[in-house]
């Protein structure tokens, strides 16, 4: 590494060797050859002059790039892909005359970028189909663990740690199924010619149409898609980047909202992310246990939920049949967005696999609040018992707010029981017995059970045999 160099740091520290790897030059421009080689056997199969010579001798040079020489034209022409044509044809003198043939650039730099563009989702989906499972074993183990819910970011009716954990999840299904559908929907560029009118394919097939549409078909299958797009201009419709673009940044989303939550919960000393034994939470303070990997997850989120105008710009400025002005930003936006959901995803399966729960402090943040939680129950048991709804209902708002007063002014207990234990108005109802009978995280215990079963278990399953090696499904 050039130290006196900016590298960048999505690649220096982030990102795994996998997306780097997708979105480095020798995949590129390896990729570039590979669709020269599939546009001269489809060529040759539709019956242009193309000898099987030629076609072996571009096989044999698909991956020894001369980076020196393809650097030196560039230099001279001023335009990466015939740079890249020349250094090809010098590598294959004798498949020179047909490596391009009849092509724009775009035939390369799009068909590439989209193929570049879905091995790197099938990673990403990976990625979140394993985050899911991992929430779906911690919410499992956290199923009735009780806790205080919150609205407003201001104490609510109690939940469950398993039930929230679902709510993290099912952003991240949400996500994998927005991913899974703009997946789906891929295609090819496929042959369109400059403007996308076919013009230059029509005229080396003696304007025979079913051969040029044969033509796109067959580049298209060679590369491992079933369909091309329908039409374009000279680019594919860059409408697709936005799409794209609309997923990584859905994931960034629900991932920030996720860490954020951790943070809080980090505070509340309820929650904690791993924390390595010998992991420095502070420099000037030993004992800091600052939740650090939530902290890089929000902060390469905000990162990405920031691309996600640049796509959607660069399509409403692209005028008649294209501009330039996309190519410049593309290179910019498009990995890198990629690069970061990567980042953010590895550090989310980390935290979800080592979460850690406390218990007995969950269990007394409940418990000072519990009383006003209590309230609605109570009142239901005074009024079973003989007591007038509306006045039962007056009393309990007055004594919360005393309640509620000698907490917030004075430092005390919640004593809200004490108070209504201490009103002949709620002589008759045994609040030990309604606070005993619980009921308060209604369905949640449940509701784990079945997000888990219906909703995380077949995503996992069907990831487990298409997943990366790398990255390991847990069910």
């Amino acid at each position: 590494m050039d130290e006196s160099r900016y590298q960048n740091p999505l690649i220096t520290r982030y990102a795994s060797p996998q997306m780097a790897t997708l979105f480095g030059a020798r995949n590129k421009f390896t990729t570039w050859r590979r669709l020269w080689l599939a546009l001269a056997e489809s060529q040759q199969a539709l019956g242009l002059d193309i000898t099987d010579q030629q076609l072996q001798e571009m096989r044999a040079a698909l991956d020894e790039i001369d980076w020196q020489a393809a650097a030196r034209y560039e230099r001279e022409l001023r335009h990466d892909v015939m740079a890249h044509v020349h250094a090809f044809g010098d590598a294959c003198p004798e498949a020179r005359a047909v490596i391009h043939l009849g092509a724009t650039s775009c035939f390369v730099t799009d068909n590439a970028d989209l193929l570049i563009y879905r091995d790197a989702l099938q990673l990403v989906a990976a990625r979140l189909a394993d985050i899911i499972g991992k929430l779906g074993k911690f919410a499992a183990a956290n199923r009735d663990v009780a806790c205080l819910g919150f609205t407003h970011l201001q104490p609510a009716q109690p939940t469950t740690i398993g039930k929230r954990a679902t709510l993290w999840a099912y952003d991240l299904i949400l996500d994998l199924q927005d991913l899974e559908h703009r997946m789906s929907g891929l295609r090819a560029r496929g042959v369109k010619g400059t403007t996308g009118t076919q013009a230059s394919f029509l005229k080396l097939f003696n304007n025979d149409h079913d051969r040029v549409r044969q033509l796109d078909e067959l580049v298209a299958g060679k590369i491992g898609f079933e369909h091309t797009w329908a039409v374009t201009g000279q680019t594919y419709p860059r409408k697709v980047d936005v799409h794209i673009m609309d997923v990584l940044s859905g994931i960034a989303q629900s991932a920030h909202k996720m860490a954020t939550d951790l943070r809080i919960l980090s505070h509340r000393k309820e929650l904690e992310e791993p924390f390595e034994s010998a992991q420095i939470g502070s420099s000037a303070m030993p004992y800091k246990r600052n939740p650090m990997r939530s902290e890089r997850i929000c902060a390469l989120a905000r990162f990405v939920i920031s691309l996600q105008s640049s796509p959607a710009n660069t399509l409403a400025t692209q005028w008649m049949e294209r501009t330039l002005d996309d190519s410049a930003n593309r290179r910019l936006v498009m990995p890198q967005a990629f690069l970061a959901v990567d980042a953010i995803l590895i550090l989310l399966s980390n935290i979800s696999q080592g979460m850690v729960v406390y218990e007995q402090v969950i269990a007394k943040n409940l418990a000072e609040e519990l009383p006003f939680m209590a309230t609605e129950n109570i009142l239901m048991a005074a009024v079973e018992a003989g007591g007038d709804r509306q006045e039962l209902h007056e009393k309990i708002r007055q004594h919360s707010v005393e309640a509620g007063r000698a907490v917030k002014q004075q430092g005390h207990p919640n004593d809200l029981l004490q108070r209504l234990a201490n009103d002949p108005a709620f002589a008759s109802v045994d609040l030990d017995k309604v606070l005993a009978a619980g009921g308060f995280t209604g369905r949640a215990p449940e509701q784990v059970d079945e997000f888990c079963d219906k909703l995380i278990r077949p995503i996992v399953e069907r990831y487990r045999e298409s997943a990366p090696q790398q990255v390991e499904l847990t069910v």
